[in-house]
This record gives structure tokens, C-alpha cells and sequence, in this order.
């Protein structure tokens, strides 16, 4: 991994606890505080990267969904060793 976003997004969940996630907001903001929503497209084509990579899930209503052409609200967490993808 040579991208520096996709390096920090998997450190900043690597220090979370258990199942926590990260929103992108958070990863912008610690890219740049003051203008973090100029760093959002960035952060969403590492976070793209990383999912197609297997690395990391994106998780939206507590539930793991694709990312490819996601709207609103989601977060993201370390891949899980047993998907939690349901049907139910």
C-alpha cells in the first residue's frame, strides 16, 4: 500500500476497539481539519480501493453493503473473517 490515505484510513481502524467503525468525515478530518470536506473525494477513492482490495467493509443501518454507488450515510470497519451479509 503506497497511498497515504489508504495507509491511514487502515491505521486509524487498526487503533479502534472490536467491531468499531469510521466514518469518512473522520478520516478528512484528520487529513486537515480546517478543510476537510476538500479531502472527501480522496478519502472515498481510498476507501474504494481498499473494499475492492478486501481489506476493509462498508457498513450502513449496522448491515455490510456494497459501496459502489452508495448515497448518505455509511461507515467503514477492518474486513471480518465471517461476512455479515444477510438476507434476513
Amino acid at each position: 500500500m503506497s497511498n497515504p490515505v489508504e495507509e491511514l484510513i487502515v491505521e486509524l481502524l487498526t487503533d479502534l476497539k472490536g467491531n468499531d467503525t469510521l466514518s469518512p468525515n473522520q478520516v478528512a478530518k484528520t487529513i486537515n481539519e480546517e478543510n476537510w470536506r476538500r479531502q472527501l473525494p480522496q478519502v472515498r477513492a481510498a476507501i474504494q480501493k481498499l473494499v475492492d482490495e478486501g481489506k476493509i467493509e462498508v457498513i450502513r443501518k449496522g448491515k455490510v453493503v456494497d459501496f459502489e454507488g452508495i448515497k448518505g450515510i455509511y461507515r467503514v470497519r477492518l474486513a471480518q473473517a465471517t461476512p455479515d451479509v444477510s438476507d434476513n
